[in-house]
Protein backbone atom coordinates (compact mmCIF):
# COMPACT_ATOMS: atom_id res chain seq x y z
CA UNK A 1 0.00 0.00 0.00
CA UNK A 2 2.75 2.30 0.90
CA UNK A 3 4.86 1.96 -2.42
CA UNK A 4 1.61 2.30 -4.68
CA UNK A 5 1.09 5.74 -2.70
CA UNK A 6 4.58 6.78 -3.42
CA UNK A 7 4.34 5.96 -6.72
CA UNK A 8 1.34 7.47 -7.11
CA UNK A 9 2.59 10.59 -5.94
CA UNK A 10 5.50 10.67 -8.08
CA UNK A 11 3.35 9.84 -11.09
CA UNK A 12 0.96 12.18 -10.17
CA UNK A 13 3.96 15.39 -9.55
CA UNK A 14 5.56 13.94 -13.10
CA UNK A 15 2.05 14.80 -14.86
CA UNK A 16 1.86 18.37 -13.42
CA UNK A 17 5.45 19.48 -14.54
CA UNK A 18 4.84 18.35 -17.95
CA UNK A 19 1.80 20.24 -18.18
CA UNK A 20 3.48 23.05 -16.68
CA UNK A 21 5.96 22.72 -19.19
CA UNK A 22 3.86 22.58 -21.95
CA UNK A 23 1.98 25.68 -20.23
CA UNK A 24 4.98 28.14 -20.39
CA UNK A 25 4.76 31.35 -22.66
CA UNK A 26 4.82 34.80 -22.91
CA UNK A 27 4.50 35.50 -19.14
CA UNK A 28 7.39 33.69 -18.70
CA UNK A 29 9.65 35.18 -21.19
CA UNK A 30 7.87 38.57 -19.99
CA UNK A 31 9.27 37.91 -16.22
CA UNK A 32 12.96 36.77 -17.63
CA UNK A 33 13.06 40.10 -19.05
CA UNK A 34 12.21 41.94 -16.58
CA UNK A 35 14.98 39.82 -14.19
CA UNK A 36 17.35 40.84 -16.89
CA UNK A 37 16.72 44.16 -17.29
CA UNK A 38 16.63 44.08 -12.74
CA UNK A 39 19.25 46.87 -11.17
CA UNK A 40 18.35 45.76 -8.11
CA UNK A 41 17.56 42.57 -6.63
CA UNK A 42 15.05 39.42 -7.06
CA UNK A 43 12.87 39.41 -3.80
CA UNK A 44 11.18 36.78 -3.29
CA UNK A 45 8.50 36.96 -0.54
CA UNK A 46 5.90 33.92 0.53
CA UNK A 47 4.31 32.64 3.93
CA UNK A 48 4.06 29.03 5.01
CA UNK A 49 5.27 26.51 2.45
CA UNK A 50 4.99 28.98 -0.27
CA UNK A 51 7.55 31.15 1.88
CA UNK A 52 9.64 27.84 1.95
CA UNK A 53 9.16 27.40 -1.85
CA UNK A 54 10.11 31.05 -1.91
CA UNK A 55 13.81 31.03 -0.02
CA UNK A 56 14.52 28.23 -1.98
CA UNK A 57 14.21 30.37 -5.09
CA UNK A 58 16.13 33.24 -3.53
CA UNK A 59 18.69 30.69 -2.99
CA UNK A 60 18.98 29.43 -6.16
CA UNK A 61 18.63 32.89 -7.78
CA UNK A 62 21.43 34.41 -5.80
CA UNK A 63 24.08 31.36 -6.62
CA UNK A 64 23.33 31.66 -10.45
CA UNK A 65 24.17 34.88 -11.03
CA UNK A 66 21.00 37.10 -9.55
CA UNK A 67 21.30 39.17 -6.38
CA UNK A 68 18.47 37.75 -5.02
CA UNK A 69 16.83 37.87 -0.99
CA UNK A 70 13.87 36.81 0.78
CA UNK A 71 11.34 38.26 2.14
CA UNK A 72 8.83 36.76 4.89
CA UNK A 73 5.39 38.07 3.71
CA UNK A 74 4.55 38.44 7.31
CA UNK A 75 7.82 40.42 8.83
CA UNK A 76 7.68 42.41 5.78
CA UNK A 77 4.11 44.28 6.87
CA UNK A 78 6.37 44.86 10.28
CA UNK A 79 9.08 46.70 8.96
CA UNK A 80 11.06 44.71 6.71
CA UNK A 81 9.60 46.36 3.61
CA UNK A 82 12.43 48.43 4.24
CA UNK A 83 14.86 45.88 2.10
CA UNK A 84 12.39 46.84 -0.94
CA UNK A 85 13.98 49.36 -3.61
CA UNK A 86 11.75 50.64 -6.37
CA UNK A 87 14.67 48.80 -8.65
CA UNK A 88 14.08 45.40 -7.27
CA UNK A 89 11.25 42.68 -8.72
CA UNK A 90 9.63 41.26 -5.91
CA UNK A 91 8.35 37.65 -6.65
CA UNK A 92 5.39 36.98 -4.96
CA UNK A 93 4.48 33.45 -4.25
CA UNK A 94 0.89 32.46 -2.94
CA UNK A 95 -0.88 29.71 -4.62
CA UNK A 96 -4.53 30.63 -3.96
CA UNK A 97 -3.33 34.30 -4.67
CA UNK A 98 -5.49 35.99 -1.77
CA UNK A 99 -3.24 35.24 1.61
CA UNK A 100 -3.75 38.96 3.32
CA UNK A 101 -0.12 39.21 4.09
CA UNK A 102 0.92 38.76 0.29
CA UNK A 103 -1.68 40.70 -1.12
CA UNK A 104 -1.11 43.71 0.97
CA UNK A 105 2.91 43.59 0.12
CA UNK A 106 2.20 43.36 -3.58
CA UNK A 107 0.19 46.52 -2.69
CA UNK A 108 2.77 48.28 -0.79
CA UNK A 109 6.13 47.38 -3.24
CA UNK A 110 3.89 48.44 -6.11
CA UNK A 111 3.62 52.13 -4.52
CA UNK A 112 7.35 51.77 -4.34
CA UNK A 113 7.91 51.18 -7.50
CA UNK A 114 9.12 48.06 -7.61
CA UNK A 115 8.47 45.65 -10.56
CA UNK A 116 6.28 42.19 -9.41
CA UNK A 117 5.69 39.06 -10.02
CA UNK A 118 3.32 36.56 -8.84
CA UNK A 119 3.40 33.07 -8.83
CA UNK A 120 -0.13 31.70 -8.10
CA UNK A 121 -2.23 29.04 -8.95
CA UNK A 122 -4.91 31.33 -9.23
CA UNK A 123 -4.35 33.69 -12.10
CA UNK A 124 -7.48 35.82 -11.90
CA UNK A 125 -6.65 35.87 -8.26
CA UNK A 126 -6.13 39.23 -5.83
CA UNK A 127 -2.63 39.22 -6.13
CA UNK A 128 -2.09 38.28 -9.36
CA UNK A 129 -4.30 41.40 -10.84
CA UNK A 130 -2.29 43.47 -8.82
CA UNK A 131 1.19 42.16 -10.46
CA UNK A 132 3.00 42.83 -13.62
CA UNK A 133 3.54 39.71 -14.61
CA UNK A 134 1.44 36.18 -13.34
CA UNK A 135 3.06 32.97 -13.42
CA UNK A 136 0.34 30.32 -13.44
CA UNK A 137 1.54 27.25 -11.81
CA UNK A 138 -1.97 25.80 -11.32
CA UNK A 139 -2.82 22.00 -10.64
CA UNK A 140 -5.96 19.80 -10.85
CA UNK A 141 -5.23 18.03 -7.86
CA UNK A 142 -2.76 18.04 -4.81
CA UNK A 143 -1.08 14.62 -4.60
CA UNK A 144 -2.44 14.43 -1.26
CA UNK A 145 -5.24 12.20 -0.82
CA UNK A 146 -7.40 14.20 0.54
CA UNK A 147 -6.56 17.30 -1.90
CA UNK A 148 -5.42 19.31 0.79
CA UNK A 149 -1.72 19.65 2.09
CA UNK A 150 0.39 21.59 -0.73
CA UNK A 151 2.13 18.96 -2.88
CA UNK A 152 1.75 18.97 -6.22
CA UNK A 153 1.06 22.88 -6.10
CA UNK A 154 4.81 23.42 -4.16
CA UNK A 155 6.31 20.81 -6.53
CA UNK A 156 4.63 23.69 -9.60
CA UNK A 157 6.20 26.09 -7.57
CA UNK A 158 9.41 25.13 -6.99
CA UNK A 159 10.24 23.61 -11.14
CA UNK A 160 8.81 27.03 -12.19
CA UNK A 161 11.57 28.98 -9.40
CA UNK A 162 13.84 26.75 -11.03
CA UNK A 163 12.90 27.25 -14.72
CA UNK A 164 13.00 31.16 -14.01
CA UNK A 165 16.45 30.91 -12.21
CA UNK A 166 18.59 28.87 -14.89
CA UNK A 167 16.54 30.88 -18.10
CA UNK A 168 17.64 34.33 -16.35
CA UNK A 169 21.62 32.48 -15.72
CA UNK A 170 21.58 30.89 -19.27
CA UNK A 171 20.66 34.79 -20.97
CA UNK A 172 22.94 36.11 -19.09
CA UNK A 173 25.86 33.41 -20.00
CA UNK A 174 26.55 32.71 -16.66
CA UNK A 175 29.82 30.29 -16.44
CA UNK A 176 31.10 27.84 -14.72
CA UNK A 177 33.97 30.48 -13.41
CA UNK A 178 31.36 32.75 -12.32
CA UNK A 179 29.39 29.95 -10.47
CA UNK A 180 32.89 28.98 -8.99
CA UNK A 181 33.27 33.00 -7.84
CA UNK A 182 29.92 31.87 -5.81
CA UNK A 183 30.53 28.83 -3.81
CA UNK A 184 34.47 29.42 -3.07
CA UNK A 185 34.21 27.11 -0.09
CA UNK A 186 33.53 23.58 0.24
CA UNK A 187 34.02 20.83 -2.61
CA UNK A 188 31.85 22.35 -4.94
CA UNK A 189 33.98 25.60 -4.93
CA UNK A 190 37.36 23.85 -4.86
CA UNK A 191 36.28 21.31 -7.79
CA UNK A 192 35.48 24.50 -10.05
CA UNK A 193 38.27 26.76 -8.51
CA UNK A 194 41.31 24.63 -7.61
CA UNK A 195 43.88 24.55 -10.36
CA UNK A 196 46.92 21.99 -10.59
CA UNK A 197 49.57 24.59 -10.10
CA UNK A 198 47.41 25.04 -6.53
CA UNK A 199 48.07 21.36 -5.50
CA UNK A 200 51.33 20.37 -7.30
CA UNK A 201 54.28 19.52 -5.83
CA UNK A 202 57.28 21.19 -6.11
CA UNK A 203 61.31 22.05 -5.71
CA UNK A 204 62.58 19.10 -2.79
CA UNK A 205 58.88 17.68 -3.42
CA UNK A 206 59.54 16.37 -6.90
CA UNK A 207 62.47 14.23 -8.44
CA UNK A 208 64.29 15.41 -11.15
CA UNK A 209 67.30 13.77 -12.52
CA UNK A 210 69.81 14.47 -15.24
CA UNK A 211 69.68 11.41 -17.89
CA UNK A 212 73.21 11.18 -16.83
CA UNK A 213 72.29 10.64 -13.26
CA UNK A 214 73.21 6.86 -12.00
CA UNK A 215 70.62 4.58 -10.99
CA UNK A 216 71.47 5.37 -7.21
CA UNK A 217 71.20 8.66 -8.17
CA UNK A 218 67.59 8.32 -9.27
CA UNK A 219 66.54 6.36 -6.63
CA UNK A 220 67.76 8.48 -4.38
CA UNK A 221 65.88 11.45 -5.54
CA UNK A 222 62.80 9.54 -5.56
CA UNK A 223 63.17 8.57 -1.74
CA UNK A 224 64.25 12.09 -0.41
CA UNK A 225 61.37 13.22 -3.04
CA UNK A 226 59.01 10.79 -1.29
CA UNK A 227 57.80 10.24 -4.95
CA UNK A 228 56.99 7.44 -7.05
CA UNK A 229 59.02 8.34 -9.53
CA UNK A 230 61.78 10.84 -10.87
CA UNK A 231 61.22 13.37 -14.31
CA UNK A 232 64.50 13.22 -16.27
CA UNK A 233 65.46 16.36 -18.24
CA UNK A 234 68.34 16.99 -20.82
CA UNK A 235 71.17 19.81 -20.21
CA UNK A 236 68.59 22.61 -20.96
CA UNK A 237 65.96 21.22 -18.49
CA UNK A 238 63.61 20.11 -21.12
CA UNK A 239 61.50 16.70 -19.54
CA UNK A 240 62.62 13.98 -22.03
CA UNK A 241 61.43 11.29 -19.69
CA UNK A 242 60.16 9.63 -16.45
CA UNK A 243 61.83 6.71 -14.15
CA UNK A 244 59.09 5.09 -12.06
CA UNK A 245 58.99 2.13 -9.71
CA UNK A 246 58.10 0.03 -12.18
CA UNK A 247 61.20 0.63 -14.55
CA UNK A 248 63.45 0.12 -11.58
CA UNK A 249 61.81 -2.82 -10.34
CA UNK A 250 62.15 -3.90 -14.14
CA UNK A 251 65.95 -2.80 -14.36
CA UNK A 252 66.88 -4.53 -11.61
CA UNK A 253 64.62 -8.08 -12.66
CA UNK A 254 66.69 -7.90 -16.00
CA UNK A 255 70.13 -8.11 -14.34
CA UNK A 256 71.05 -4.44 -13.62
CA UNK A 257 72.59 -3.02 -10.92
CA UNK A 258 72.88 -0.09 -9.08
CA UNK A 259 76.13 0.79 -10.06
CA UNK A 260 75.95 0.39 -13.81
CA UNK A 261 73.82 2.39 -15.99
CA UNK A 262 71.62 6.21 -15.92
CA UNK A 263 68.79 7.67 -15.82
CA UNK A 264 68.37 7.29 -19.65
CA UNK A 265 68.78 3.96 -19.82
CA UNK A 266 66.00 3.50 -17.45
CA UNK A 267 63.44 6.23 -18.25
CA UNK A 268 59.77 5.72 -20.37
CA UNK A 269 60.53 8.34 -23.22
CA UNK A 270 58.17 11.27 -23.69
CA UNK A 271 55.67 10.43 -21.01
CA UNK A 272 52.51 12.14 -20.83
CA UNK A 273 51.97 15.51 -18.71
CA UNK A 274 49.46 18.22 -17.89
CA UNK A 275 49.69 21.56 -17.64
CA UNK A 276 49.71 24.14 -14.48
CA UNK A 277 47.12 25.89 -15.58
CA UNK A 278 44.56 22.40 -16.30
CA UNK A 279 41.96 22.97 -13.19
CA UNK A 280 42.76 19.93 -10.61
CA UNK A 281 39.89 17.88 -11.46
CA UNK A 282 41.33 17.74 -14.93
CA UNK A 283 44.29 16.51 -13.41
CA UNK A 284 42.28 14.00 -11.54
CA UNK A 285 40.14 13.19 -14.37
CA UNK A 286 43.84 12.87 -16.90
CA UNK A 287 45.43 10.18 -14.25
CA UNK A 288 41.70 8.28 -13.98
CA UNK A 289 41.68 8.32 -17.62
CA UNK A 290 45.18 6.97 -18.30
CA UNK A 291 45.84 3.47 -19.41
CA UNK A 292 47.29 2.25 -17.15
CA UNK A 293 46.85 3.35 -13.76
CA UNK A 294 49.11 5.56 -12.16
CA UNK A 295 49.52 7.76 -8.79
CA UNK A 296 51.56 10.72 -9.99
CA UNK A 297 51.99 13.14 -13.20
CA UNK A 298 54.29 15.85 -14.28
CA UNK A 299 53.43 19.35 -14.44
CA UNK A 300 54.90 20.94 -17.56
CA UNK A 301 55.30 24.35 -19.01
CA UNK A 302 56.87 25.08 -22.37
CA UNK A 303 58.78 21.39 -21.87
CA UNK A 304 60.15 22.32 -18.15
CA UNK A 305 58.98 20.52 -15.30
CA UNK A 306 57.57 22.92 -12.63
CA UNK A 307 55.87 20.08 -10.59
CA UNK A 308 54.53 16.98 -9.94
CA UNK A 309 50.58 16.25 -9.07
CA UNK A 310 49.72 13.19 -7.01
CA UNK A 311 46.86 11.26 -6.32
CA UNK A 312 47.35 11.40 -2.40
CA UNK A 313 47.41 15.37 -2.69
CA UNK A 314 44.07 15.32 -4.61
CA UNK A 315 42.38 13.15 -1.66
CA UNK A 316 44.22 15.52 0.90
CA UNK A 317 42.24 18.66 -0.69
CA UNK A 318 39.11 16.80 -0.53
CA UNK A 319 38.43 16.54 -4.52
CA UNK A 320 38.10 12.99 -3.96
Amino acid sequence: MSLEAGRRVCNEEAVALSNLATSLGEAFEQAIQMLLACDGRAVCCGLGKSGLIAQKASSTFASTGTPSVFLHASEALHGDLGLVKPEDVVISYSYSGEGAELVQVGQAVRALGAKTIAVTGRPDSTLAQASDVVLDVGVQTEACPLNLAPTTSTTAMLALSDALAVATMESRGFTAEDFARFHPAGSLGRRLMLRVSDVMRTGEDMAVVAESATVMETMRAITQAGAGAAIVVDGSGVMTGLVSDGDLRRWFEGGGSASVGSASDLMTPNPASISPDMLAMEGLEFMENFPKKIGEVPVVSQGTPVGVLMLKDLVRAGLI
